[in-house]
């Protein structure tokens, strides 16, 4: 081979060596770009998806709160003095989360209350109140309903009842015995059409089978609602409301679902998202499973 061909396959090797090394940088500088954009792209969803989150919490569960059409007067005043609610054990419950407030002892001690304002803070104390007032207001749902069905071997042995540890004697000592609220029939109708349609994500049960201390609160405070003349519909926008403040998981949740539809929180039908197919444990499981990303916040429990 002759001098010039050995130096022209040696440029050719040079030059394709040339070109696979800056193909090569030019691969590896177009991922490390590609992948910094999809992170700037990924922070972008985030922070997005943050003031979803955001926007969905002030308007589902505001720190301000919301008034309900619902006056509480001296209910907590009467269920001390029952006994239902032993007030020493009731305050110590709360000496571990920071004490009661001026707010909150007077829904326990005063006799002149307006209505209940639930907000973010007293959401569990609220929980309680009604929880012990549905627990011993006398009753037909608690007494020829589903909780005295024989089948369960008596009522109690449910959460709601055996749950309920701060009453003085035991709480089926109070079960339905006290008549702290009168419905005429028309209002225990009400009760009962609207309990049966109202659930929550804790279990599988509407109001109308209250087992659990969530579902004897909510049908505490549908009595009071029907003994002061509040509508249907009323009843059914307070009971999200406090749905929402005692699960606010869920309803975060369930209301980006419906944004994904377009449809706004404050556009949705509170009858229909209280039902089954949203707001039973099944129900938002399967909500839950088509939502991405799922949004995170604390729940409630179904303790004291």
């Amino acid at each position: 081979m002759e001098n010039s061909e050995i130096k022209d396959n040696k440029k050719l090797d040079y030059l394709l060596s040339t070109s696979i090394l800056i193909s090569s940088i030019l691969i590896v500088g177009a991922l490390v770009y590609g992948a910094g954009l999809k992170s700037a792209n990924q922070d972008k969803i985030d922070s997005i998806t943050k003031k979803l989150e955001i926007n969905f919490e002030k308007e589902i569960i505001s720190e301000e709160g919301y008034e309900l059409p619902a006056k509480w007067g001296s209910l907590g005043k009467q269920l001390v003095e029952i006994g239902v609610i032993d007030a020493n054990k009731f305050e110590m419950v709360y000496d571990s989360r920071g004490g009661l407030n001026d707010e909150d002892k007077k829904l326990l001690y005063g006799e002149d209350n307006g209505n209940l304002v639930i907000d973010k803070r007293n959401s569990g104390v609220i929980l309680n109140l009604l929880w012990a007032f549905g627990l011993v207001n006398k009753n037909q749902i608690l007494e020829n309903g589903p909780m005295s069905d024989p089948q369960y071997g008596g009522a109690q042995n449910f959460a709601s009842t055996g749950g309920w540890t701060l009453a003085q004697g035991g709480a089926m000592a109070h079960y339905s015995r006290h008549q702290l609220v009168v419905l005429t029939n028309d209002q225990q109708k009400l009760v009962e059409e609207v309990s049966k349609n109202i659930y929550r994500p804790c279990c599988g049960n509407s109001t109308y089978f209250p087992d659990c201390n969530h579902g004897m609160a909510m049908l505490g405070l549908l009595e009071i609602m029907a003994s002061q003349g509040v509508s249907e519909e009323e009843m059914y926008r307070a009971a999200l409301i406090v749905n929402s403040y005692w699960f606010p998981d869920t309803y975060l949740t369930i209301a980006k679902y419906f944004e994904n539809r377009g449809v706004r929180w404050l556009e949705v039908n509170p009858k229909e998202v209280l039902g089954e197919a949203y707001s039973s444990a099944l129900g938002y499981q399967k909500i839950l499973e088509s939502v991405e990303p799922q949004i995170q916040n604390n729940g409630g429990g179904c303790g004291i």
